[in-house]
């Protein structure tokens, strides 16, 4: 199966490192025309030059904007008033005990997880509806599922992903347009590496060994027994993306490695 999206613009949310460029990276593969976004002009410059080594010839543009304002959305919005593919894939995750999460953070995780994809769904979405054609993905997590215990506000985010992107899905049905969340389970990125600098040198392994040994002592039930890469994450979301993947939406694709329990 070949994906071809010649022709498409794509806007990727927080897509400057990890996950985010991992899917930026696959659609401009595929021929799409991606958008970067990031809060700092710096790192955004940087990830499209990155994009343009990776993939010679892809049409990249970056857009520096806080997304988890108003503000910062209009403005992305103003810069690139079309989008044929949107991927709500800005997030921000740690841990913390939820007697000592304020309502500051609640506030905080919600702005960036939840209120940045409705607003930019709520601007692209029409265009979709106008042209007939169109792909809305956002990124959930399967802790949208199975709520850790030490990041409930966390949690919480995700299974609104999950809400909202079903409920999307539902208001633009016979339209055109898929609206879809994807659900990694613990995956390599930059941020949880970041997360594990500490363990991996107290243990002397490798990042990958280290990581696979947070998977199985708090994600015991992963079948893959392992991390995700970021490419394989971004693998699943291109394919949302795609033209084959027509009749897939209001859909919850998991590619978290088994970690969730469940049949269905």
């Amino acid at each position: 199966m070949r994906i071809d999206l010649t022709g498409k613009t794509a806007v990727i949310t927080g897509s400057t490192a990890g996950i985010g460029f991992a899917i930026a990276r696959g659609l401009a593969g595929a021929g799409a025309s991606v958008v970067i976004n990031g809060r700092r002009q710096q790192a955004v410059d940087q990830a499209v030059q990155r994009l343009q080594d990776a993939v010679p010839g892809a049409e990249v543009r970056g857009h520096a904007a806080d997304l988890s304002t108003a503000a910062g959305c209009e403005s992305l919005v103003a810069s690139e008033p079309d989008a044929d593919i949107l991927i709500n894939n800005l997030g921000i995750f740690g841990p913390q005990d939820f007697f000592e999460t304020p309502d500051e953070e609640w506030i905080r995780f919600y702005d960036v997880n939840v209120l940045s994809g409705v607003r930019m769904s709520r601007a692209y979405a029409p265009g979709m509806v106008k042209r007939q054609w169109g792909r809305i993905v956002f990124l959930s997590s399967e802790s949208g599922l199975n709520i850790p215990e030490d990041m409930i506000h966390y949690g919480m985010t995700k299974t609104a992903n999950l809400a909202v992107s079903r409920g999307l899905a539902k208001r633009l049905a016979g339209t055109g347009v898929t609206v879809n969340a994807v659900l990694p389970g613990p995956t390599l990125s930059e941020g949880v590496q970041g997360m594990l600098e500490d363990a991996q040198r107290e243990s002397g392994l490798s990042m990958e060994e280290t990581a696979k040994q947070f998977v199985m002592e708090h994600r015991s039930s992963s079948i893959i027994q392992r991390a995700a890469t970021v490419e394989e994450v971004a693998n699943m979301v291109v394919y949302a993306a795609s033209p084959q993947a027509s009749a897939t939406t209001g859909a919850a694709l998991r590619v978290e490695g088994g970690v969730v329990n469940s049949i269905a």
